[in-house]
């Protein structure tokens, strides 16, 4: 597990691991989501339809979907 340490002025370094991880290079902005006591760094999406794309993937059986669509006609 990777590990920051605050500077004085209160900034600091994404562990290379976490970098890596999240293909971060100099430039790219993050988000920092407070939940409670836990933050999470997460990578700005380029695009916000991109991001969503397929995150209902695989939510429903095959069949379910099928027979839903078929309703529909």
């Amino acid at each position: 597990m990777a590990q920051a340490t605050i500077s004085s002025k209160n900034q600091i370094v994404i562990p290379r691991e976490a970098r890596e991880a999240l293909e971060l290079k100099a430039g790219d902005k993050v988000l920092v989501v407070v939940r409670g006591k836990r933050v999470l760094v997460l990578q700005k999406p380029v695009s916000h339809r991109a991001a969503l794309r397929g995150i209902a993937r695989n939510l429903y059986p095959s069949q379910h979907v099928r027979k839903e669509r078929q309703s529909w006609e």
